[in-house]
């Protein structure tokens, strides 16, 4: 919000930082990795497009990358169409359904317009540390707050992710897979017991200590604990706030068939 109410800042990152950073990427995902469109890889590409129109956002490019570690990225800066990167790991790990909730949570980061903010607070953060006295102090209290800003921009687009499957237990799969999960596995993994073991990381961080411990486990963390971020995708499913979205959202497009 404070980066917000400076007028022409968000206008004058995209010109200073897209550029370059933009090209350098581009070459890359051109040069290593499938472009995913109607003729390669059409079933991904119709996901891709089923939750950008849920989202109401322009459907940016996707690109599948050779990599065994399960990953996804999004970068948008100025100039061409943004783009989301999968890794070969995580589509091999994953259903269609989960595989979506992937992708409708790295919309989320597009449809919040995460990457330039987080852009400019690593810079606020970088600046105070070059002030004498109080600067450290300044950019270490900085550099918190953005790794708080962070965790909870990763818990919208989970939410994201919610809004395009609708079903709460997709959502919970994709992080139980991505702490413990393999192709081998899968079948047996249980995604109520992931649960349970959300609410019983709750249940053993309540105590003095434990609250303690729990925050220094995930000061410095960019993304929240994947237990954490399963108990509060299926709190928010269970919330008003979310059935009244979806109410919303159904008599909208009842509307707009009949």
């Amino acid at each position: 919000m404070l980066l917000r109410a400076i007028p022409g800042l968000n206008e004058l990152g995209k010109l200073l930082l897209g550029p370059v950073a933009e090209q350098v990427m581009l070459l890359e995902n051109i040069g290593t990795s499938l472009l995913v469109s109607e003729e390669q890889l059409p079933e991904l590409h119709n996901l891709l497009l089923e939750a950008a129109k849920i989202l109401n956002l322009e459907a940016p490019e996707l690109y599948i990358r050779q990599n065994p570690v399960p990953n996804a990225y999004t970068l948008a800066m100025n100039g061409r169409k943004p783009f989301i990167v999968l890794h070969t790991g995580l589509v091999e790990l994953l259903t269609p359904a989960e595989i979506q909730a992937v992708i409708a949570h790295e919309l989320g980061h597009l449809k919040c317009d995460h990457g330039i903010w987080l852009t400019f607070a690593n810079i606020v953060a970088v600046g105070a540390y070059s002030l004498p006295g109080l600067g450290v102090i300044i950019a270490q209290t900085l550099e918190e707050q953005i790794m708080r800003w962070l965790r909870a921009a990763e818990l919208t687009c989970d939410r994201a992710a919610l809004l395009v499957t609708q079903d709460p237990k997709v959502v919970v799969s994709v992080l139980m897979k991505l702490s413990g999960g393999s192709p081998s596995l899968a079948k047996q993994l249980n995604v109520d017991a992931f649960l349970k073991q959300a609410h019983s990381y709750d249940k053993a961080s309540s105590s003095p200590l434990g609250w303690y411990l729990r925050n220094a486990q995930t000061r410095q963390l960019s993304h929240p604990l994947p237990v954490l971020r399963a108990r509060e995708i299926d709190s928010w499913a269970k919330s008003s706030e979310y059935q009244n979205l979806i109410s919303r959202a159904t008599i909208f497009n009842a509307e707009k068939v009949g």
